[in-house]
Parts: C-alpha cells; structure tokens; sequence
C-alpha cells in the first residue's frame, strides 16, 4: 500500500520520519513540534555557524543526502533548493518545498515583476542597476521618491534595505553614496523602485501542486527595529495576521498564478507582500518558502497537527486547514548585535546567554536560535534571534495581551524587542476597509 491511501486510510494518525533541510536552522521550531506531535524528526543546517542551533531539540545530521531513503517525507525550509525538489519528486519522494519557478520568482526581482505582468498583475515601476554611479544618475534625471532593494543573496541583509521619504530623491542618493564606499563591486545587482504611499499588508496561502488551499493568510509585518518604525530594517520584529476565506488582495495577485503553480509542480507555501492604497493593489516581491517569522505565527493559529498538515500539502490533498478564528500574533526577542553581523560582539555579550521562564509556560514559545543542554535553553547560531513569542486572540487586543504576558515571564540577559506589535491594525484596518480590501 502506498503512502498516500496509508495516510487516508489511517485519517492521518500515522507517525512519520520527517527531514528537514534548512538554509540557516530557521524551521527549528516547526521540526521541534512535528517531533513531540510523535513523529521521527533528523535536521540538517547548511550554514557553519549555524550548525549548532537545534542541538538537545532534535537529531541533527550532517550530510542530509544519506538520510533521503529514511524518510517519509522531506521538507526545505528556503529558496534555492528546486532543482533539488524536482530530482526528488520525480524519483518518488514526498517533498514540501519549491521549484526552480518560485526560486527564481523570489530571488530575481527582474523575473518577478515580469511574471506579475505576464499574469496581469500591477506593479510599481523598478529599474535595476549594476553600479551606484548609474543609480544616482538616474535619480538626479528622475526626481522622486524611491527604495532601494538589493537583489540576490545579498538581499537577506534585511538592514540594507532603504524606504526613501524626500520627493526628489535627495535621501536616496545619499544613502547610495554611503554604500558606494562601504560596498564597492560587491554589492551586486539592486532594484530602484518608486515610492507608493499606502498600507503594507501581504497575502499567502499553502498551495498542493495543484490548488491553493483554504483558508488564506493575512499577514502585517513589522520590520523596523524599534516602535512606532523607528530604525534600520530587520527583515522582520514580528507580525499580525488573520485567516480568512476569501480576500480581494489574493484573487487580484497570488489567485492569477494557480495553473502556473500547478505546472511547475510547486508544492509549499507562497507569500506577496503589497501595498495597498485607493488607487489599487501594487505588490512588491514574493516569498516563495515559509516565512520567518510568519509560520511560527500562522502555527498558533492551526488546530491540526503541523507535521500532518505539511505531509497532506506535500502529497496533493485537497482539504481546509483548520484555522483558528480572530487574530495571531507574534513578536521575537532578540540579543546584540541583531540585525547586524559582529561576532565579536555576539561572543562576548550572547552566545550561550540562558533562556529563563519564571513559571514553566508551554504555549507560544516558538525556539530560535536555541540548543538545549542539560534542559537549559542557551542561544546560539551568530545572530542573536533567541525566541519567537505568540499569541491568539478573538480581537487583536485580546491577542496582544496574551502575547505580552508571555513575553513578560521570560528572561533573556541584554534583550530586546518590539513593544507595539499588532498596533498597526487600529490604525490601518478601517483603511482597508474603506478600499474594499478586507
């Protein structure tokens, strides 16, 4: 009998050997939990000095090729491994992850925003250059507002990218001018994108090969370092979000691409962040994997177990993710140097810090870039990303409050993280609304 009438047949009680190949340690949390819902969890992590996180959670192996035979199911937490996925489901392995399609539809923004045309999407006016010289060129013939978002690997570092605010694009040139003399040639390729004013909101759904599925996730990111948007960009501090049905954002952008999904094969989870305004729907860039932290969030807010839910996905079932009702929230507590690369000062002032709970607290805690020793929960990795912390709630209030009272029973020395999360809603739901949008 093959897996799939077994995992039918069985209505889904079957315990599973789970793999998790990541990028940077990232899915710990999702593998940790698949493992105590009793499924058999090994974990590689390609990055060296993230090779620790994870250890005392879960098996860590370090060549993950050897375990392929091993297991049920395989699952790649990031970008870059479609190739490798389309290998492995043409030689009948159950894989959770991209295709060479999406890989290119987040990494090269040029490719992207083609493919949102092709599919009839907007999109904003971008224009990608190889060097600043041209770039401020460009901005002193073009006066306007811009961003400027770095293409490639190099997009990751989060604090790189820059929202310009003056019309005349003075602020930008200056910034380029700075990256001119910190970067060099090595900077790569970047995008230059016209600034639109609106609100920031992104919409993603799980998708089986096949269809997407039901219900979809709207997700608020907070990206700022500090409250109120205050600082560098972090990638992310934390985010908001809701499940909902049916949203006019999704079927005016993601809905456009399911038959191409569908013949690539494509069997994981797709996100587009947009900005939304009167005027339209303007998206900005895919996220082709899980997002981090938006699958710690949106695992708050499921009801089935996650290990079982990604092995339906991943085989081609069609069926409702059971989704909480109300808001979900998560926040991430963070150590020096985070968001920046020094481990000089990651060595002195947070590897091996301890995660302390005041009172023992199961819910919500999301492990980052943890290992555990002894029971002790110490961070590791480079970093400086110690936990994840949700909440859920009926009303957004009520989700903030579960989530702070979370983050107040736990102590991590020389932390920090963001106070507001969940604030943009008040003030941007009845904006929404007005639009048609919710």
């Amino acid at each position: 009998m093959n897996k799939k009438n077994t995992h039918l047949k069985n209505n889904g009680n079957i315990k599973r050997k789970f793999l998790f190949v990541s990028r940077w340690g990232e899915s710990l949390d999702i593998a940790y939990t698949t493992q105590l819902e009793g499924n058999s969890v090994k974990m590689y992590i390609e990055d060296k000095p993230s090779k620790e996180i994870g250890y005392g959670f879960i098996t860590k192996v370090q060549d993950w090729k050897k375990h392929i035979n091993w297991a049920d199911i395989i699952i790649f937490d990031y970008t870059g491994f479609g190739k490798i996925c389309k290998e492995l489901r043409a030689s009948g392995k159950v894989v959770f992850g991209g295709s060479e399609y999406t890989d290119a539809l987040e990494l090269d923004r040029n490719f992207g925003h083609d493919e949102l045309q092709k599919h009839k999407v907007k999109i904003i006016p971008s224009k990608e250059f190889q060097n600043f010289e041209d770039a401020i060129s460009y901005v002193e013939k073009h006066p306007d507002s811009y961003v400027i978002k770095p293409c490639g690997e190099i997009q990751e570092l989060k604090q790189l990218l820059f929202v310009g605010s003056d019309d005349e694009g003075k602020d930008v040139i200056r910034v380029l001018k700075a990256y001119e003399k910190s970067w060099g040639n090595n900077f790569g390729n970047f995008q230059l994108q016209r600034k639109v004013k609106g609100v920031e909101i992104s919409v993603s759904a799980f998708f089986n090969g096949k269809e997407f599925l039901r219900p979809l996730n709207i997700t608020f990111e907070h990206k700022k370092l500090f409250p109120k948007e205050l600082g560098v960009s972090t990638g992310e501090m934390g985010s908001s979000m809701f499940w909902t049905d049916e949203s006019p954002i999704f079927n005016s952008t993601l809905q456009k691409f399911e038959n191409t999904l569908a013949k690539k094969d494509f069997r994981g989870h797709i996100d587009i962040n947009c900005i939304v305004n009167g005027n339209g729907i303007y998206p900005l860039e895919f996220t082709s994997r899980f997002g981090f932290p938006q699958i710690f969030i949106q695992k708050s807010g499921i009801n089935e177990p996650v290990g079982n839910m990604l092995y339906k996905i991943a085989i081609g079932e069609n069926f409702t993710i059971n989704a909480k009702k109300g808001f979900q929230l998560g926040v991430f507590i963070v150590v020096p140097p985070f968001p920046y690369d020094d481990k000089k000062t990651f060595d002195l002032f947070s590897k091996d810090s301890v995660v302390i709970f005041k009172k023992e607290m199961k819910e919500g805690i999301h492990p980052m870039h943890l290992k555990n020793i002894n029971g002790e929960w110490l961070i590791t990795g480079n970093t400086g990303i110690a936990l994840m912390v949700s909440g859920t709630g009926l009303t957004m209030k009520d989700a903030q409050k579960t989530m702070y009272s979370r983050v107040n029973n736990i102590i991590v020395n020389n932390s920090y993280y963001r106070t507001d999360i969940g604030d943009r809603w008040f003030n941007e739901s009845d904006k929404l609304m007005s639009w048609g949008l919710l």
